[in-house]
């Protein structure tokens, strides 16, 4: 997907609002990850490289419209700092005279941080009124904030049409590019491996990638679902009986089409999460007493043996609990694996959210031709919907 985005020209002399997404993990007084604050560099220094005067705006956490200390974005405000080695001027709201003031008097070398956006109840009602006050410090509106690109709030989407003009950043450009080499004419042989918790979260994926794939590997919890609807004995595991309809189907269609789905022939099984008594049953042989925790090793060398050759790989949903070393193995090989196959080549594209966690867990994420921002908005644009923060970028 191509986006329109600035030029220096476009953005010289300019007040420029940039959406940018500091939802950050934070615990304990500290950011524990800076990976969303960095993502943004790039789109940042070209804006203060140009001459403009730049205000960020972003959300932080759930205050639900109200002023909630707990939630404020002041407290990351030295992470900020540390990660565009500039100083921050924080304004204590988001919108009124106060902002227009601060991005005034703003200096070389300094950029102001807005306070959490929602908290105003306005944000997330996408309220046109709101969206003007907004806007109305600004010349420009830059949107950055892949992540939250689905929401249609007012600082993702309503300010566009309050400002003189609009573009999407460097970031947003980078994830319209690889999705959309994976989603919208994937090179081919193209492979799509999804796992994850629930099959009702992949239906649409599926729905849209099917014709699509030449290949899919599903494991993770939702495999269990489809190896309920082949008639195999699943134990404890993970079931969405409200998606066994769903997951025949899909078998069968995709048998029609020709598109290979690989589902886990043995896993690593246990009676839960805290027991120790693991063993490696066949998907013909799981205990009763049992769930699966994540794909065994002979499904782990099918998979990966079926990734030789692949040219384009879209992975979304970890293939078992693999926050747990005991039930990391099989996601820890297929990350190893696509990141081999990238060396070759291959285009390959990991869905944020759980699978990005797991890629860094597994050092692999530099390896990989791109980590998705975005959990939820990569699963929607992969699923064929317009984001309301990127489709107007749209070229």
């Amino acid at each position: 997907m191509k986006l329109k985005t600035f030029t220096p020209a476009d953005v010289a002399g300019k007040k420029v609002l940039m959406r940018v997404d500091f939802n950050v993990p934070f615990k304990n007084g500290k950011v524990t990850d800076n990976a969303r604050i960095l993502a943004h560099t790039s789109t940042l220094k070209k804006l203060l490289d140009a001459g403009a005067k730049v205000a960020l705006i972003s959300h932080f956490g759930r205050p639900k419209g109200k002023v909630d200390p707990a939630f404020s974005l002041s407290q990351i405000v030295p992470d900020i700092e540390k990660a565009y080695n500039l100083k921050v001027i924080f304004v204590d709201d988001c919108v009124g005279d106060k902002v227009a003031a601060a991005v005034d008097a703003l200096k070389p070398g300094e950029i102001v941080v807005l306070e959490n956006s929602r908290y105003h109840p306005e944000e997330q009602k996408n309220d046109p009124e709101f969206s003007k006050k907004m806007a109305a410090p600004f010349d420009v509106f830059v949107m950055d904030a892949f992540s939250a690109s689905h929401r249609a709030d007012c600082s993702t989407n309503g300010v566009i049409s309050c400002v003189k003009a609009a573009f999407a950043g460097d970031l947003l450009m980078r994830e319209g590019d690889m999705l959309g080499a994976v989603s919208e004419n994937p090179a081919k042989p193209y492979v799509l491996i999804l796992g994850g918790a629930k099959v009702s979260d992949k239906i649409a994926i599926v729905g849209n990638l099917l014709n699509k794939a030449t290949t899919i590997l599903i494991g993770g919890g939702m495999a269990y679902t489809f190896l309920k609807a082949q008639g195999k004995e699943i134990g404890k595991s993970l079931c969405d009986t409200e998606r066994l309809d769903f997951a025949r189907d899909t078998l069968a269609k995709a048998k029609e089409m020709g598109v290979k789905i690989l589902l886990p022939v043995d896993s690593v099984a246990a009676s839960g999460m805290d027991a120790d008594d693991l063993e490696t049953v066949s998907s013909d042989a799981m205990p009763a007493d049992k769930m699966g925790l994540d794909i065994g090793p002979e499904t782990a060398k099918l998979f990966i043996a079926a990734l030789d050759g692949a040219k384009s790989v879209l992975w979304n949903g970890p293939m078992g609990v693999f926050e747990d070393p005991k039930f990391a193995e099989g996601t820890k090989a297929l990350a190893e694996a696509v990141a081999a196959i990238t060396a070759k080549g291959a285009t390959t594209v990991i869905g944020g959210g759980d699978t990005a966690s797991a890629v860094r867990q597994f050092k692999v994420a530099d390896k990989v031709s791109h980590v998705s921002t975005g959990g939820g908005a990569s699963l929607e644009f992969c699923e064929g919907k317009e984001l309301p923060g990127m489709a107007p970028f749209k070229i």
